[in-house]
């Protein structure tokens, strides 16, 4: 059971069907839009119902900007690895240091020999495929002297001249199931990417064990190896099996996955766009923050340190200020608020548990950052209308009406969010706090309380929102809507930081 404490990530899986060619390009740009860290697109050279995967992979970096885009997985016997490594450098350097490269050995053979190459056995696909790996690497090395040499059994590349390196330390990960390709991650890649829906039970577990020992055998850290995960589940109103159930259900199985697995990285196999809304918009929060407080409330790490003095200081977390009101109406009694228990003036807390106190201020920072974002989208907008009313064209009509439904989307998921949150703090945290010291019930109360009154703010937004991108105008309803959501929920937050920090550094988030 293993949390290898990387960073979470959260991608799409997709389909790059050739009888419509837009229809995969749109979910690729969909998947950025609604916040996801990474597009791929299944590789199968042979398959004439399909696009060429690197052709489309270089189309979606053109039509994006900021998410990563890797085959899911590159057919290496059909891609001679030093072109392969060339490509995935060029596109790199065209696209802003946003691919990473996953790799397959080749699975249906009947179909690659019908392409033109030899068939390999199991074992010599995987040794093809360490061959491989070695020129992709040695090509990427730029700067080392002489040409790429791997004088291997299926690869011969014997002088080729090194480069382009590309923009970034692109990521080489392996879809494999078997013990010889699990050793070979271990040893040469920098990931591993199964499929949730291929693998057995303790399959997982497995499959690390003999990574982690064929890199420490090698003289790599394990933590070295990111785990990432193909899944594909039912988002229903009950939770019946795995990855069949609401949202939370699946939050919940994810964090697990990466709690007890070491799982950071899971990308959903799926064309539905409600699906892959749902995955980033609702799950995805989730699980980084279900995972992000048991990290902090973790009592130890997979690989400790040897036992040093612990140095205990006073609490150097603070709250943040709520900042002064953009408007004049408030829903929030702020003067009826309970302070809570004194703290103790003489207690010291560990480094640890300063890092506890401070996850709070770190979840509330992240949702500050982005209703800035929101506010300075409305503002582009509103700037926008005016530009298009001067102007009166159809270019600027169209123009206005594709960024009313940008800021309704971004207006949208940053309610969920905060929704999201609010949920996970009513249902698992402030029980805990209430059960460890019954002193913090007032607190707890009050902020149950407001919680409430800001769902009642979150359905004034959604009102003003769908007036908004209905009519011809409704940006002041909107800014005011957004603007009490604001002083509302900074409110909330701070004094959120005033009740708690000192408790979740005392007794932790449950």
């Amino acid at each position: 059971m293993t949390d290898y404490l990387h960073d979470l990530q959260f991608g799409s899986f997709l389909t790059p069907s050739a009888g419509n060619p837009d229809d995969a390009v749109a979910l690729a740009v969909l998947s950025e839009q609604v916040g996801l860290d990474l597009v791929t697109f299944q590789d199968h050279p042979y398959q004439p119902g399909f696009l060429d995967t690197w052709t489309l992979l270089s189309y979606v970096a053109a039509r994006t900007s900021t998410v990563r885009l890797s085959p899911n997985v590159a057919n290496v016997p059909l891609r001679p690895p030093a072109v392969l490594a060339r490509s995935a450098a060029s596109l790199d350097l065209l696209s802003g240091g946003r691919v990473e490269l996953a790799l397959g050995a080749g699975a249906f053979w009947d179909a690659i020999v019908a392409m033109g190459v030899p068939r390999l056995s199991p074992g010599e696909s995987v040794v093809a495929l360490e061959e491989a790996i070695e020129v992709v690497r040695q090509t990427w090395d730029a700067d080392a002297r002489g040409g790429v040499r791997v004088d291997g059994v299926h690869h011969q590349v014997l002088g080729a001249k090194r480069g382009p390196a590309p923009s970034h330390d692109i990521g080489l990960w392996v879809g494999a199931l078997k013990p010889r390709m699990l050793r070979l991650i271990g040893r040469s890649a920098d990931g591993w990417l199964p499929s949730l829906f291929y693998l057995q039970p303790g399959d997982l577990a497995r499959g690390n064990a003999v990574i982690d020992e064929a890199a420490t055998e090698a003289g790599r850290d394990p933590g070295q190896v990111r785990r990432l995960l193909n899944v594909a589940g039912t988002f229903s109103t009950t939770a019946r099996a795995q990855l069949d159930g609401p949202p939370a259900h699946w939050a919940a199985e994810l964090a697990q996955l990466t709690l007890t697995e070491g799982v950071s990285t899971f990308i959903l196999a799926s064309d539905d766009p409600r699906q892959l809304r749902i995955f980033a918009e609702e799950v995805a929060p989730a699980v980084r923050e279900l995972v992000g407080a048991a990290r902090a409330g973790a009592v130890s790490t997979p690989r400790p340190a040897a036992a040093v003095p612990l140095t205990r200081t006073a609490l150097a977390v603070r709250a943040t200020p709520a900042p002064a009101p953009r408007g004049e109406a408030s829903v929030l009694d702020e003067a009826a608020r309970p302070v809570g228990p004194t703290p103790d003036p003489d207690r010291r807390y560990t480094p640890h548990e300063q890092a506890t106190g401070q996850h709070l201020v770190d979840i509330h920072d992240h949702l500050r950052a982005e209703l800035d974002q929101l506010h300075d989208l409305i503002e582009q907008v509103a700037t926008g209308m005016l530009g298009a009313a001067a102007a009166r064209s159809h270019i600027h009509a169209m123009t206005l009406r594709q960024n009313k439904w940008v800021l309704g989307g971004y207006c949208e998921s940053y309610c969920r969010v905060v929704t999201t949150h609010h949920t996970l703090e009513d249902e698992g945290i402030f029980p805990h706090l209430r059960r460890r010291d019954p002193r913090l019930g007032p607190v707890v109360d009050q902020l149950q309380v407001e919680h409430e009154q800001i769902h009642e703010v979150l359905e004034e937004v959604d009102r003003a929102l769908v007036a908004f991108v209905s009519v011809e105008d409704g940006m002041e309803d909107l800014r005011r809507a957004v603007d009490l959501l604001s002083d509302t929920l900074l409110s909330h937050l701070s004094y959120e930081e005033q009740v708690l920090v000192e408790p979740i550094a005392r007794l932790g988030l449950g």
